[in-house]
């Protein structure tokens, strides 16, 4: 979208309707994240930001890991009505580079639930373009 002085007018999530979650811990040094309700389920996303990126000047892939452990593990404490669960295996593969400036998102997908393990993925988007896509297995931990 032009800007006033000729540029391009970032986009603005939080106009759009993204809502902030909630920061505590580790995400209160790499965050902040968003989240939005989509008729086929929550999508979550970031504003990638120059100190996001890595020498070459893009996204280093440390945050979109960070991002997509945290999402999907999200996803996966309400798919077990909020019982602890933790990361044991997530593979990741990087496709295209996601820049300072690019909104990136990610919409979960719960693949299947055991009484012990949660197998999930995602993709990374900006816009169309897919960035990385991941899928990974977290344990279930116990009860609150």
């Amino acid at each position: 979208m032009p800007g006033a002085a000729g540029g391009v007018t970032p986009y603005d999530p939080l106009a759009d309707g993204w809502k902030p979650l909630p920061e505590r811990g580790f995400t209160v040094i790499v965050g902040s994240f968003l989240s939005k309700k989509f008729e086929d389920g929550y999508r979550f996303g970031f504003v990638a930001e120059p100190r996001h990126a890595n020498v070459g000047g893009v996204v280093h892939g440390g945050m979109l890991m960070t991002f997509m452990d945290d999402l999907l593990g999200a996803s996966v404490w309400f798919a077990v009505k909020q019982r602890p669960v933790s990361t044991i295996q997530l593979n990741n593969r990087f496709i295209s580079p996601a820049r300072p400036g690019d909104f990136v998102t990610m919409m979960p997908k719960v693949e299947r639930v055991t009484k012990s393990v949660v197998f999930v993925s995602g993709e990374l988007r900006v816009g169309d373009r897919l960035v990385m896509s991941s899928d990974g297995v977290w344990k279930i931990l116990g009860e609150k």
